[in-house]
């Protein structure tokens, strides 16, 4: 039995480190407060990624490790603070245990794009939040640790919240309220099924062929705000809720007294035109294809209806 380390217990780590122990694999699970996933093949510990005192130990004898932290707060500023200290200790203590590391990683590198986003354009962006993830990249790439980054678009999935196809969409369709999207309703934007990154983190993993490249998460077809919104209601068989619009402007204007809109002004280009991930040549490497949409909305409503049951 491998033993696998997965870094934070979000939506991505807690789901990776449940199809790695529903696999039989021993997960070790690193987080500051000691959350996570409640499994007999997942050990969770209190350890902080970012110090090298508590990683060494931590690491042994893994032969993969999983980095799925974030950053404390959304903003460059938090950032660049925070998430290049914590790679380098990663990347040099997983080195030295021998292990891959993988990324489960965004498309900000890339900046806007006109078309389909494919793995051959550049990733250079350079300012905000957007250059950080170029920084991120240019460091991996340095490290004599082999890596693999593997991004996806905007999330759903069970254990999504914070996410435009999380708690701002699933609960307000369910409970039959104006769904307010941001940017544009009608233009064409991809959603990665949580699930199917996770799958895409541990097949790379497995795969020395796969190791120090960029690959994309498996993901369905581009579909318009309003048309997922619709396939929301349609899982869950309710009505389909009227659609608004906030259109993207507002944020850029709000950004000039708030940090914190001004951070969402800086995406909200992914909104306001098409934002459409190819990861075709990803899913051949892979040997992965995407959940369909209908199947994953389903798994997304039931986990949001329990959730809610359990809150009211």
């Amino acid at each position: 039995m491998s033993v696998h380390v997965v870094t934070g217990a979000g939506p991505v780590g807690s789901t990776v480190a449940l199809q790695l122990a529903e696999a039989g694999e021993q997960v070790r699970l690193l987080t500051r407060s000691g959350s996570g996933p409640d499994h007999p093949l997942v050990e969770r510990r209190r350890v902080d990624v970012s110090r090298p005192d508590q990683l060494d130990e931590a690491f042994a004898g893994a032969v993969a490790v999983h980095h799925c932290i974030h950053g404390s707060r959304y903003d460059a500023r938090t950032w660049r603070a925070e998430l290049p200290q914590a790679e380098r200790v990663v990347l040099e203590t997983a080195g030295r245990a021998g292990a891959v590391v993988v990324f489960p990683e965004s498309l900000y590198a890339y900046g806007p794009v006109d078309g389909p986003i494919t793995e051959d354009l550049p990733r250079a962006a350079t300012t905000g939040k957007l250059g950080v993830r170029t920084e991120l990249l240019a460091q991996r790439d340095a490290s004599p640790t082999p890596t693999v980054s593997v991004a996806a678009s905007d999330f759903y999935g069970p254990l999504v919240r914070n996410a435009h196809a999380g708690e701002r969409m699933v609960p307000t369709v369910l409970a039959g309220r104006t769904m307010r999207v941001v940017g544009s309703a009608d233009q064409p934007h991809s959603f990665t099924y949580v699930p199917d990154l996770a799958a895409a983190m541990i097949r790379a993993a497995a795969r020395e062929d796969l190791w120090n490249s960029f690959l994309h998460a498996p993901t369905s077809p581009a579909l318009t705000q309003r048309e997922l919104v619709a396939m929301v209601a349609a899982a869950a068989g309710v009505p389909v809720p009227k659609v608004s619009a906030v259109p993207a402007g507002l944020f850029s204007a709000l950004g000039l007294v708030s940090r914190d809109m001004r951070e969402l002004a800086e995406t909200s280009y992914m909104f306001s035109a098409p934002f459409v991930l190819d990861s075709g040549p990803s899913e051949e490497r892979l040997g992965l294809t995407p959940t369909p949409l209908e199947e994953g909305l389903a798994a997304t409503v039931a986990w949001w209806r329990a959730q809610l049951a359990v809150a009211a």
